[in-house]
């Protein structure tokens, strides 16, 4: 470091020759700089001196580092109007530019607008479930008349323009869970992440205040920081030191999961979402022994729906049988179904029932109602003969079915015959001509009934299944996302703690705390202090000596 008296020119550059006859040059510089100079070969270096000025007498003295350019001309003028155009770039709409984005995800991850978009979706799923989906206008332009709207404005008009009649894959309803996955990543990029980062950062205090400021401190007066490093460690904390200072967490598993279960929730979204514009849906009912195509029946739910070959596969009704309760009542109603490819090969064969569905590439054949098909009979031991059987509209949700067996001349406009009425497939209860109670038989009784000379024997009672068949793509992803959901609520719970300590002669100053279980913490964090040693006189002086070395 050497003093320079300044020298006044009139040209404010800094010249050649007056840089070489100040003194301080010629002591410091050697021969090669003059060698390199002489060949006019530009030389940068730097000096660091303290200059005096006649304007800043009254000022203090600043050490002033310069870096002066040897050269034959002095440096170009610095343009103002390029600094001024850089600065307004910057502060223009380059800068509105880089904010915007911020702006936005500051909105999109403010807490109240995930509540009401919450709100929002529960109260539009809870609307679906009241509103029949699915059915034909004609349903809702009953249901739902313009002469007596339902809460004295809500039509069939409101249900059919905003898709309500499809609630899971309106647009409306898509947006909203759009909008709401939008919020949980804004959220996560801009609190949960940082979190997670500043949670991981070993962040030593180096200052006894500010360890007595956290949630517990205490002090111990004859400790080694070293000795408590080590109980920490047994108790699976994670333990840095650095000089006199040691920090120490555990639980960081805990911050993660904020994150887990917002990336839980975006998977059953997405599942939903998924199931609602890209699934196939249909329902059938088929006689037994009789076929259906699987592609005949389903049909598409969204603009994402694609079809795959299994549609292509044959369903045969081998069986339709029930299973019944003591007092008659229907207990269980089974289907025994077989599944064909295009060559004819049976590839699958299963009996479902309620509960129990099929599943064959991704479609999934449920059991969900039956019905009378057709009688079996034998007239005067001629036949057999199928009686189609009708359903007959009754009170309440019982079911009835019927069916006609005309006697003598059929062409007759007063045709007459048997009538004959069955609840299930397990008794048929016959009329005569004049609608007299005649009997009842069972199917595959074999015991006839003679009706005005006619005689009758029930042969069988021929049911038919209503199936439901769809295929839901997103399934899977909606079981792993509430998997997810489960485990990672669970590891909320774990708690994130940290302690710091610092050695202050003899003594450990130690502070810590924790984002769960606080009540607990001090009882923890006092067990762990009870078992770090007692230093005796000898280790004390040791310790100050390798603290002091």
């Amino acid at each position: 470091m050497a003093t320079v008296n300044p020298v006044r020119t009139p040209n404010p550059s800094l010249v050649r020759t007056h840089c070489l006859k100040t003194p301080i040059l010629h002591s410091t510089f050697n021969p090669q700089v003059h060698t390199l100079f002489n060949k006019r070969i530009t030389l940068s270096f730097t000096i660091s001196s303290k200059l005096k000025a006649s304007q800043d007498v009254r000022k203090k003295k600043e050490n002033v580092s310069r870096k002066i350019v040897l050269s034959d001309s002095s440096p170009p003028p610095l343009k103002n109007d390029e600094v001024s155009t850089k600065v307004e770039s910057r502060g223009g709409v380059i800068g509105l530019v880089k904010r915007l984005p911020r702006r936005v995800l500051s909105v999109l991850s403010n807490l109240p607008l995930a509540i009401g978009e919450m709100a929002a979706i529960a109260a539009l799923m809870a609307l679906g479930t009241v509103i029949e989906q699915g059915e034909a206008p004609d349903f809702y332009f009953e249901k739902y008349p313009e002469d007596n709207p339902v809460l004295g404005f809500f039509t069939w008009r409101w249900i059919l323009t905003l898709g309500f009649d499809h609630m899971f894959s309106s647009p409306i309803f898509l947006g909203l869970l759009v909008l709401m996955g939008l919020s949980l990543m804004s959220c996560t990029y801009t609190t949960q992440i940082p979190l997670v980062k500043v949670a991981r950062r070993w962040n030593f205090l180096h200052s006894a205040e500010a360890i007595r400021k956290q949630e517990f401190s205490d002090t111990l007066p004859r400790a080694s920081i070293q000795d408590l490093g080590v109980i920490l460690m047994g108790a699976g904390y994670e333990v840095f030191l650095k000089g006199p200072s040691l920090y120490a967490f555990k639980g960081l598993v805990g911050r993660f999961a904020p994150i887990g279960v917002h990336l839980a929730m975006l998977l059953i979204m997405a599942g939903g979402t998924l199931s609602a514009t890209g699934s196939f849906r249909g329902s059938v009912t088929v006689p037994q022994g009789l076929n259906f195509v699987i592609g005949d029946v389903l049909g598409p739910t969204g603009f994402l729906s694609t079809p795959t070959d299994a549609f292509s596969t044959e369903v045969h009704v081998n069986k339709f049988y029930m299973d019944y309760y003591d007092s008659g009542e229907v207990k269980q109603f089974h289907t025994d179904l077989s599944l064909f490819d295009l060559g004819g090969k049976e590839v699958l064969r299963k009996t479902i029932s309620v509960n129990d569905p099929l599943r064959y590439g991704g479609i999934t054949i449920y059991q969900t109602d039956w019905s009378f098909s057709a009688l079996q009979i034998l007239k005067n031991d001629e036949g057999p003969f199928n009686l189609a059987m009708a359903p007959l509209k009754v009170n309440g949700d019982k079911k009835l079915f019927g069916t006609f067996l005309p006697v003598g001349d059929v062409n007759s406009p007063n045709v007459k015959g048997i009538s004959m009425l069955a609840r299930d497939l397990q008794s048929i209860v016959i009329y005569d001509q004049e609608g007299k109670f005649a009997g009842v038989r069972r199917p595959n009784s074999k015991l006839p009934i003679d009706i005005d000379s006619t005689k009758i024997v029930i042969v069988d009672a021929i049911g038919s299944t209503g199936l439901d068949l769809k295929t839901d793509p997103g399934v899977p992803i909606v079981y792993a996302g509430f998997g997810a959901l489960m485990l990672t609520t669970c590891i909320s719970y774990l708690s994130h703690a940290q302690i710091w300590a610092l050695q202050d002669g003899t003594s450990v100053i130690v502070g810590g705390k924790t984002n769960r279980a606080k009540a607990e913490f001090p009882d923890d964090m006092n067990r762990l202090l009870d078992q770090v040693p007692e230093l005796v006189e000898s280790s004390l002086s040791s310790q100050s000596d390798s603290i002091s070395g």
